[in-house]
């Protein structure tokens, strides 16, 4: 018995010591978004701030733009939406302005609403699962794998919530 103890104890400081070994940057390796295919057609969508003066009066100067790009779906055809949203800086107090962007429904990412619109219509009204869907979509141009589409189905249905909520109360309050 004491033999086997010790031959246990030993394998696990045999495993201890592979996993003090093993290189970290396996260990935090993070997937990152792939990027979005050059060849796709860009639509570019300015957006600026409604006034070019600071409230001390001062004119502001632009310094840069942010850049984020969305990809969208029409029947066939994938575009990338490109936002480009200036910086501009009061040169006396300092300060930085620039215009909002516009609202999502999924908080950076990469999906206009159009194409969730697809993805939900094909889903629940034509009946088409993912990854039928999967390879449409690769067909049309663009691959997106089946779980993206799937996370992008239930960020959704979270947003889609309140509306759920409100139509159930309005139902459950009449007798018929």
């Amino acid at each position: 018995m004491a033999e086997a103890l010790d031959c246990d104890l030993a394998a696990i400081e045999e495993e201890l010591e592979q996993l003090r070994e093993r290189p970290k940057s396996a260990a935090t390796h993070r997937p990152r978004r792939e990027a979005l295919l050059v060849h796709l057609p860009r639509v570019v969508v300015n957006h600026e701030p409604e006034v070019k003066s600071c409230s001390c009066g001062c004119a502001l100067t632009r310094i840069g733009e942010d850049i984020s790009e969305r990809l969208a779906y029409e029947p066939g055809v994938f575009t990338v939406e490109r936002h480009i949203r200036g910086k501009w800086v009061c040169a006396q107090c300092q300060t930085l302005t620039q215009a909002p962007l516009p609202a999502q429904i999924i908080d950076k990412g990469i999906a206009t609403a159009g194409l969730l619109a697809q993805i939900m219509v094909a889903t629940f009204s034509d009946h088409l699962p993912l990854y039928r869907q999967e390879v449409l979509f690769a067909r049309a141009g663009y691959a997106i794998a089946r779980s993206t589409l799937g996370a992008w189905v239930g960020a959704w249905g979270v947003q889609l919530q309140p509306l759920v909520d409100a139509l159930k109360q309005g139902m459950l309050s009449h007798e018929v």
